[in-house]
Order: structure tokens, then sequence, then C-alpha cells
């Protein structure tokens, strides 16, 4: 069965749902290597400028991280791994690797959500596409990817192509981005996420794009696969998707994580996951 790495929580501030109900969909899915990630606390901004619905308090961190290690005692017939979603935020790379290293994570993703300070996947903030030249933002958000990737932060990179999420797309397919990202993550080490999560979006489609993929493919970067869940029915959903799109792209395996040690996963014979 694909792996679920994804989950998001109530402590967010934009997701709902009790987390015991995240594992009991995982179960109920047949699914048994998942883990949560819920967003960090915005470490790189003084703390009444947070913004509590993208994400936890900075006080809520280590009741989030004992929360996930109860139910992980309490349903031993499921993996349940401890992950965290960091943003990158270039210039605060220290200040992230101090947050990370007082806890006992299994995997920790690293995603970038923001181009000089733009929240450019934020909903509320989705006019400022229109006064962005899109080839430039893609250009940007790449170069970020990339940094993030090399960075020695993160295990895996979270939706890669998140720049695409409300079907801005630049004038011709941006192959060549493609390519230099397969060329860092792979000389990286870190995985590349197949995120579910595009389906729901209006883009309407996984990150990555299938052509990412098999450029990443390609250049042997591992994947990992996430729903990113904000809610328990999101559990594993599209993952039918996901394996088709993985095998398409010559994938026969999957990463997964353990106190940040990573195996890997057959998916050959993985039958399609439980409505």
């Amino acid at each position: 069965m694909l792996t679920d790495y994804h989950w998001h929580t109530s402590r967010c501030g934009h997701a709902e749902g009790d987390m015991a109900e995240y594992v009991a969909q995982a179960r109920k899915r047949g699914l048994t290597e998942v883990g949560f990630a819920d967003h960090v606390p915005m470490y790189w901004l003084p703390e009444g400028e947070r913004d509590p619905g993208l994400a936890m308090a900075g006080d809520e961190l280590p009741r989030y991280v004992e929360e996930v290690l109860r139910l992980r005692g309490e349903n031993p017939d499921i993996n349940i791994r401890l992950g965290l979603e960091a943003d990158y935020i270039p210039g605060r790379e220290q200040q992230l690797k101090e947050i990370i290293a007082n806890y006992p994570f299994d995997y920790i993703i690293g995603s970038v959500h923001y181009i000089d300070g733009w929240g450019f996947d934020n909903p509320g903030l989705v006019y400022e596409y229109e006064n962005r030249n899109i080839d430039e933002i893609y250009g940007l958000y790449f170069d970020q990817l990339c940094r993030a990737a090399g960075s020695d932060i993160f295990d895996i990179i979270a939706h890669p192509d998140l720049i695409k999420k409300f079907g801005y797309r630049p004038g011709r397919p941006p192959l060549e981005l493609y390519r230099r990202a397969a060329l860092i993550l792979a000389g990286s080490g870190v995985c590349l996420e197949v995120n579910t999560a595009g389906l729901r979006a209006p883009v309407g489609e996984i990150y990555p794009a299938r052509d990412f993929l098999i450029e990443c493919g390609k250049m042997g970067v591992p994947v990992t696969t996430g729903s990113d869940a904000h809610k328990p029915g999101q559990v594993g959903w599209g993952f039918d998707l996901a394996l088709e799109l993985l095998k398409a792209a010559g994938y026969r395996e999957t990463a997964a994580f353990n106190k940040r040690k990573r195996t890997f996963i057959g998916i050959d014979n993985i039958p399609a996951p439980a409505p």
C-alpha cells in the first residue's frame, strides 16, 4: 500500500477533525504506513505577526508531538510516523534546524508557499497573479524549491509544482525548470512528494505534473506519497490516480521513513486503495 505522509491537524487553523479520526480513516482505507505533518509555527515572524489560520502557534508544537506519539502507542497495527511540514524561508535555515532538533521527527517535509513574502497559494491573494509575469514567478518559485532541496534540512519536498495551484501556466511547458529541479533533487538525495491535493485544487492535477515526475524518474529521484489531508475524509484521497502516475513515470518503489532513516517499499503489486 502507498504511504500517506502528509496529514494536517486542526492546530494549523485551516484543517478540521480529531487526529484519531485520521487514523481511523487510514485503517478503513487499508493504509498501514502513515504520518502527520502539520505546519511548523511561523518561526520567521515575530509572535504577534503570526497568522493562526496558517500554522500552529509556537506553544502547540510540543503538544502536537505528544499527541502523535500517543496515537502511535494506541494503534500498533498502523505505523504512525511523526512528521512536520516546514516552510523554507531563505536566510532562516539555522532557526528552522534548531526547532527540528528538539523533537524525534521521522521525516521533515519542506515546502515553498511564499515568494518574496507573497503567499501565492493563498486563495485570498490569488489576485496578485494578474499583476505578475507568470514566466518570472515560475522561475522564482523553482529557484526557491531548488534552494530548499539543497539546504540539507528536508527529507521530502512537498507538492513540488504548487505554483500551478490556481491554473496559471507559463507560455510554454517549463521543461527546463523541471530538468533543473530534478538534477538538484537527485544531487541532494531528497525525496519528491507525489501529492494528490492538486486534484482538489482549481488546477485539477496531481503535484507534480507528469512531465516533471518523468524527469525526476530519469534522474533517480526517490518519491513519497501524500494526500495533504486537511480533514479525515481526505486521507488516501486520489491514491489510485497517484499509483497510476507513478507507474507511468517508471517508478517501482516509494520511500518510507523511520527516525529520518529511509527505506523503500515496492509498488508493483500494490492494489488500488479501498474507497
